[in-house]
């Protein structure tokens, strides 16, 4: 039964009474023909409502801190909607515009709209805290959507994101085993962005401390913001002068910035850059040849996965019990109930996984590749 019910079910009893003109020992018998009329009409409406009521379709809130990424609108929100339909769940959603002030109040009016159970992708993993512990202790089950929320009590749903920096490293230190690194990190307040520093450490850590490999330069990107990371490549670019023979960007926006700061210099294609997330236009630069890697997560797998577990949490099912779940511990010493999906690194070698998937099309991806020399997942 919906949680809004009670609260339904007493103004309709209130109701009730006043058509019995506030008299217990009224009854039909002796109610004028008026008075019987609409205790009638009342009850039948509390009747109908009632069992709309029972039957109401449970509501999914779901917080964006912003649409910037091309993948939220394109695969994690409709994947989403197509769980939540298929159990017959209502979606509502809210952007933060990229926020943590406003998330916090897109999450109070979420609730305020009826939310059965919250799917936030945080803005700020910090900030946003106050305002899960609010809906946990209402009873209203919080999913951490592809962003860490340091709170036990909600389900963290995601890649494996130190993962996900071991794949790109691993990548772009075969093609680059010594010399100088920078590192375009993303925004500060993400905890995925030192997730991803973490998995880069695990391969290049020995190198970097044996002197082999110099991280020349290496700095946060607010938002992830493709624009801020074109502008801290440039500065590296300029303070090495251009003696960067590898870049680790932690996703395929910032890599898009850090391509054309290269390309600025005449470095495209020669400087490897890494990126996670499977954008079309990362793809297709794997396909040029001038990103080495992007680190497909598969973001519809991620939706789905989300819904399904709002879905189930809405229901009353605990934590533990819902499908896939394992112990993650965090950064800040939490042991989080966690489904933590895996990724896929992408390279000219295996493009062809993408467009199986029907990811991207093969247009989409061999866009300005010459098929004679280019992939062979664009050959003609």
């Amino acid at each position: 039964m919906n949680r809004r019910l009670p609260a339904l079910l007493a103004v309709l009893v209130m109701l009730l009474a006043a058509c019995g003109g506030g008299n217990a020992a009224t009854t039909t018998a002796g109610a004028t023909p008026e008075t019987t009329e609409a205790m009638t009409e009342t009850t039948e409406a509390m009747t109908e409502t009632t069992e709309a009521m029972t039957d109401d379709e449970l509501v999914v809130g779901v917080s964006w801190n912003n649409y910037n990424e091309e993948r939220w609108a394109k695969s994690d929100e409709p994947a989403i909607q197509a769980a939540l339909d298929a159990a017959g769940a209502t979606y509502i959603s809210a952007d933060a515009g990229s926020s943590a002030e406003q998330q916090l109040a897109d999450v109070e009016n979420l609730i305020a709209q009826g939310a059965d159970v919250l799917i936030i992708l945080a803005q700020d993993g910090e900030a946003i805290r106050p305002a899960v512990a609010s809906a946990l202790e209402q009873g209203i089950p919080v999913i951490a959507y592809d962003r860490l929320i340091e709170d036990p009590g909600a389900l963290y749903i995601t890649f494996d994101n130190i993962g996900v920096g071991r794949l790109q490293a691993e990548v772009i230190f075969g093609l680059v085993p010594e010399g100088n690194y920078a590192i375009i990190k993303g925004n500060a307040a993400d905890a995925n962005a030192d997730f991803l520093r973490e998995g880069y450490e695990q391969v290049i850590g020995d190198a970097a401390a044996a002197g082999t490999i110099n991280i020349a330069c290496e700095t946060y990107t607010d938002n992830w913001d493709p624009a801020i990371a074109q502008t801290n490549m440039e500065q590296c670019l300029t303070q090495e002068n251009n003696a960067i023979d590898a870049v680790l960007s932690e996703n395929d926006g910032m890599a898009g910035g850090v391509v054309a700061a290269l390309e600025a210099q005449g470095l495209a294609g020669i400087v490897p850059v890494s990126g996670q997330d499977g954008d079309l236009a990362a793809l297709n630069r794997v396909a040029l040849g001038t990103q080495s890697v992007s680190v497909w997560k598969d973001a519809r797998e991620l939706g789905r996965a989300a819904g399904e577990a709002a879905v189930a949490l809405a229901q009353g099912t605990a934590l533990a019990d819902v499908a896939g779940v394992v112990q993650f511990d965090s950064p800040g010493g939490n042991s989080m109930t966690s489904i933590l999906l895996e990724p896929i690194a992408i390279t000219q070698d295996n493009l062809d996984v993408v467009v199986d998937a029907d990811w991207i099309s093969v247009d989409e991806l061999c866009q300005g590749v010459d098929p004679a020399t280019g992939p062979a997942a664009c050959a003609a």
